[in-house]
């Protein structure tokens, strides 16, 4: 897990060059409607052998001893886990790709795996980064996420299993730098194969030796498959807010693209009452060996490892395998709106009627803004009261043109009649566009 500042960039028309090709199909988690009561049918998910995940980890701690003692970008102990990833993934029948960027004078890559079958149209994504920082071998950070996500793939392999969605893995490059990788892979997709992206799920820093256990509140259906699993177990879960924008799910999150995961802790200090009800010392570090030399694979809890691998296992099977359920009720509004640059915020508004109770805890936001940089751009959702939900902040690094997305919001508490509005604010100068449609399913 990383903590990174980014740096508005020069303005120039290379930004607009064709995007390098990755394909990603299409949709995770079609939105149920207000009145679905029955939940989609799942298979189970098999446990994942936590000597298989601690394999892993031993071979990237060797990996690093033999290469000056990390798994660094652009140094040797990168590349070498990343073909240790890959040989496992491609004897185990997956199509593998490795993607090339450049960063810091580097060259780095991301691994994308993918498995066989599912519906071409819904793809549930999991990722990891796999670097490590310069200092250190990085098996807690980030060796537990990426061995999770691997034995979880292997283990798809393993059942040969027959999802009803598609099914891709990830590890990502250079995410100690500032994401880079993940934004990589985001940033150069086409805006619309983006947009049928609906869900990535991240794992970074899972196996914390004293560990905390904490479930990303981003999206609520991927959240709420989490929270269930570890209640199924009786282990009490808290909000993740320590490594808010500093690991790869923000690269998917600031885009519009539904995500969740798991963490373990980093450098926060544990508290006596999270002492009380997960075990371990309070008034210390989550992890005290984090960015550090001594994060080996003696810096490893089993028990929170294997715990957030078998959860990782069950999010997979459960919104792999579910039927998807049926869309909602949709309305949608086509008139364009100017949006000023630089300016004031603006607003366009969507009546919805005849609808009684509440809006569901998983409103689908539908978004097209035409722009020229849509890094300038701050969107938010106002319910028929005024509430605000914000579905994107600005972003300098954000060069890319438009904002073509699907956000999922939790309106439970907001009456589902009423007037709806988009409010969209430019936030610096030197580009225009306007709101060309937006939509609400139900």
């Amino acid at each position: 897990m990383t903590s990174s500042t980014s740096r508005r960039l020069p303005r120039t028309t290379s930004r607009r060059a064709t995007a390098v090709a990755v394909l990603v199909l299409a949709g995770l988690l079609a939105a149920p409607t207000a009145t679905s009561s029955a939940a989609p049918a799942a298979l189970a998910a098999p446990d994942i052998p936590l000597a298989n995940v601690k394999a892993h980890l031993t071979q990237f701690q060797s990996i690093a001893n033999a290469n000056g003692g990390n798994r660094a970008h652009g140094r040797t102990g990168y590349r070498a886990s990343l073909d240790y990833v890959k040989a496992k993934l491609d004897a185990a029948g997956f199509t593998t790709t490795v993607q090339q960027f450049t960063s810091s004078g580097s060259t780095g890559y991301n691994l994308i795996a993918d498995w066989p079958g599912g519906d071409p149209n819904q793809v549930l994504m999991a990722g990891a980064h796999l670097d490590s920082v310069s200092s250190g071998a990085g098996i807690n950070d980030n060796g537990s996420g990426s061995a999770a996500v691997l034995e979880t793939a292997l283990a798809v392999s393993r059942a040969q299993l027959q999802p009803t969605k598609h099914l891709r893995f990830a590890w990502w490059g250079a995410e100690e730098l500032g994401l880079v990788g993940s934004k990589y892979y985001v940033n150069n997709l086409p805006a619309t194969e983006r947009a049928k992206i609906s869900g990535y799920v991240n794992l970074d820093m899972v196996g914390s030796p004293n560990p905390g256990y904490f479930v990303y509140d981003d999206d609520p259906a991927i959240e709420k498959v989490f929270k269930d699993w570890y209640t199924g177990i009786g282990v009490p879960t808290e909000i993740e807010t320590e490594g808010d924008g500093r690991s790869d799910h923000a690269s998917f999150k600031n885009v519009g693209i539904p995500v969740g995961g798991l963490f373990t802790g980093a450098s926060r200090t544990k508290t006596s009452a999270q002492a009380a009800k997960w075990g371990g010392t309070a008034g210390q570090a989550f992890d005290r060996c984090y960015h550090s030399s001594c994060d080996t694979t003696s810096n490893i809890n089993d028990t929170a490892l294997d715990r957030n691998s078998d959860a990782l296992a069950h999010a997979v099977w459960t919104l792999g395998t579910g039927d998807p359920l049926p869309p909602g009720e949709v309305y949608e509004t086509t008139a364009d709106v100017a949006i000023p640059d630089n300016g004031a915020a603006v607003t366009s508004s969507l009546a919805v009627s005849g609808r009684t109770g509440n809006a569901p805890a998983a409103l689908r936001v539908g978004v097209d803004i035409k722009h020229t940089w849509r890094g300038d751009l701050v969107v938010d959702l106002l319910a028929p009261d005024g509430t605000a939900y914000r579905l994107k902040n600005s972003s300098s690094s954000d060069s890319a043109d438009n904002v073509i997305a699907t956000y999922t919001v939790d309106a439970s508490s907001e009456s589902a009649s009423g007037t709806w509005r988009l409010r969209v604010q430019d936030v610096a100068a030197q580009d225009t566009g306007y709101i060309d449609s937006w939509k609400l399913t139900f």
